[in-house]
């Protein structure tokens, strides 16, 4: 026998068996009636989901040349409570080869199209598909019989398919649109995988779901789960177990990120923090979940450039709250105060955009972090331990210890919503800074040198930085010691003025003022800034202020007295002595020495201002001032004029 004769017998064999198949399949199909095919679908969707189905529209059964059966209008309803646990405008089940041969009715998947499927959460965690896990469980068992599995299908695809989910104890009511899914457990395989996409909020979203163990995951013992959601609100990637008993536990290793912090809250329906910032987001952590809480460790978190480890906790049960420890070599916070803007544009008035403060009061947040240095814009600080709390909107932040300005900062800042806008208070303690460095940064003020210290405690309330300004309270104390006023030479003017005092004052605003000790007092009341003390004592030169200035206005009404000290202790002569007033804006004051006292000095004006004193003296020089400032006078009418005279004119007249 030749090889050719050999492949040709073989060929006829399997032609043969494919005969006999075919033969066995039409055979079987005409045996088999399609009532038959249907009831024995819909009685396994009944033993499977525990719900009566209800088929309203036409049943189509084919079982060349694949076995199929196809019902519309599927609804499947909870007979608790009326409602529909899933609804389907088709569903097709496709059929098993070899038991069709045997005569038995098994599908090997199951298709929906269009179908709105869902699940309802009650008090105690369990589900309307509680009854399905079950079944589940029964079918995965190990040891199961061949009696005791009721589901034959192995896999579930949903196309364009609605998925509400639904939880009325903890307020949850969620809806995914656009469902294309495939969920399948392998016959021959222990594993469960459920991949596709779907729309959540307006966004698409690819998903995939893992289980190692679908037996154990089904009956609440411990098992592997891989989740990824990827999608432009968020990235999501978690590796780890699962447990349901004796309570839900998760495990694992937890990796999230997203573009844009800020626009993930505003899609999950979270108002955002006030302010700037809340950009890019990274999160990776070892992640521990159970008992109403979410425990993060060995957190790496970037936030708008800012990186920092440590360990974060979320409370998942009731309000929202979030507790955080976290050390970072490098914190940015310029982008969270970016909108905050005292000022207007014109930089001459301050802000009068109302401050919203909604996003303090959707969560609570205990927040404690250390940083080796830190920004606030042109500021830069040292070592720096804060702690922040955030209860029902009102915040308080604290600062135990920061190398700021070459000295230490402590104190607190407390920011809360109000029925007027915003509560804001705070009491900050400078101790050795350098307060040409501090005060520039914090209110523009560049014109002090030299090292000192300053307590701030002030508190106001409204709906604009305007309207704080308003009712600005408190006081702040400063102190200064080896310093210097720049922008103002007192000493060379108080000399040039002894020296001429009617000369004036000019270029009086460059140089500067040395001293030995500065002080300075002030008491706020709503919006107005008193003086209960200034003092600057130098080694030439003693300044006192008195006055007020308007907050609101930006405006200084001071009254000062500057003097020269004497040049030794000998001399008993009274050095040279000014008062003077300060008056206008504060971005450009003007100050005006009191010219009664410069003219008392004066050599030249001094006799002037004696003979003042002489009531006829006074009385001519007002009738001089009269006579040049009144103008020519009318022509008097003829009745008026007086009667001519004879009288010739005297020699000084008569030219």
């Amino acid at each position: 026998m030749t090889a050719a004769s050999g492949f040709k017998r073989l060929g006829l064999a399997i032609a043969a068996g494919v005969a006999i198949c075919v033969g066995a399949i039409v055979a079987t199909s005409l045996a088999i009636p399609a009532d038959s095919v249907r009831n024995a679908i819909k009685m396994e969707i009944q033993a499977v989901t525990g719900f009566d189905p209800v088929i309203r529209g036409e049943v189509t059964v084919s079982l060349l040349p694949w076995g199929m059966a196809s019902f519309d209008d599927v609804t499947v309803g909870d007979q608790r409570t009326g409602e529909a646990a899933f609804a389907a405008e088709r569903l097709t089940a496709h059929l098993r080869l070899l038991p069709l041969l045997f005569g038995r009715i098994e599908a090997a998947d199951v298709s929906l199209v269009h179908p709105r499927i869902l699940v309802a959460f009650e008090p105690d965690g369990r589900s309307n598909w509680s009854g399905l896990v079950d079944i589940l469980a029964r079918n995965f068992k190990p040891d199961a019989s061949h009696a005791e599995r009721l589901m034959s299908f192995s896999e579930i695809r949903i196309a364009g398919g609605t998925v509400v989910v639904r939880d009325d104890t903890h307020g949850i009511a969620e809806t995914l649109t656009d469902v294309e899914m495939s969920l399948a457990w392998p016959s021959i395989a222990k594993s469960f995988a459920a991949t596709g996409r779907f729309i959540w909020r307006g966004e698409p979203l690819d998903s995939s779901i893992g289980v190692n163990d679908l037996f154990a995951a089904l009956v609440g013992e411990r098992s592997g789960v891989k989740v990824r959601l990827n999608g432009t609100p968020f990235k999501l990637a978690f590796d780890g177990h699962m447990s349901r008993l004796p309570t839900f536990k998760l495990d694992g290793t937890l990796s999230a990120g997203t573009e844009s912090l800020r626009r993930t809250l505003e899609w999950a329906g979270q108002t955002p923090l006030p302010g700037g910032g809340f950009g890019r987001f990274a999160l990776k952590a070892q992640t521990a979940v159970g008992g109403g809480l979410v425990a993060l460790s060995s957190v790496n978190v970037e936030l708008d450039g800012n990186t920092a480890e440590g360990v974060l906790a979320f409370a998942t049960s009731g309000r929202t709250a979030m507790q955080a420890t976290l050390d970072a070599e490098d914190i940015d916070l310029t982008p969270y105060l970016s909108t905050v803007h005292l000022l207007r544009a014109s930089e001459r008035e301050w802000n009068r955009v109302p401050i919203v403060l909604d996003g303090l009061t959707t969560f609570d947040l205990d927040l404690r972090l250390s940083a080796a240095r830190i920004m606030v814009a042109n500021a830069k600080l040292g070592r720096t331990a804060i702690s922040a709390s955030l209860r029902n909107g009102h915040m308080a932040v604290t600062i135990g210890e920061s190398q700021a300005f070459g000295g230490v900062l402590r104190g607190s800042i407390g920011l809360a919503k109000s029925d007027t806008g915003a509560d804001v208070k705070s009491q900050l303690q400078f101790n050795d800074i350098d307060l040409e460095n501090c005060l520039g940064e914090l209110f523009g003020i560049r014109r002090l040198q030299g090292k000192g210290s300053l307590a701030l405690a002030v508190e106001a309330s409204g709906d604009s930085v305007l309207a704080l300004t308003k009712t600005l309270g408190g006081s702040a104390r400063l102190t200064a010691r080896q310093g210097a006023l720049t922008g103002f030479n007192i000493e060379e003017l108080l000399k040039r003025l002894e020296r001429r005092p009617l000369q004036g004052g000019g270029g009086f605003r460059t140089g500067r003022t040395p001293f030995e000790q500065l002080t300075v007092n002030l008491k706020f009341a709503e919006g107005t800034a008193r003086i209960e003390d200034v003092h600057l004592d130098g080694a030439a030169v003693r300044l006192a202020l008195a006055g007020s200035a308007s907050i609101p206005a930006r405006d200084l009404d001071l009254t000062g007295t500057a003097s020269l000290v004497p040049a030794s202790v000998t001399d008993s002569a009274p050095g040279f002595e000014l008062p003077f007033v300060v008056q206008g804006s504060w971005d450009d004051p003007i100050m005006l020495p009191d010219t009664q006292i410069l003219i008392q000095r004066s050599t030249a004006a001094a006799p002037l201002m004696d003979s003042l004193k002489d009531r006829r003296s006074l009385d001519a020089v007002r009738s001089a001032i009269d006579r040049l400032t009144a103008g020519p006078q009318a022509a008097q009418p003829p009745a008026a004029q007086a009667p001519a005279t004879t009288a010739a004119p005297s020699a000084g007249e008569s030219r």
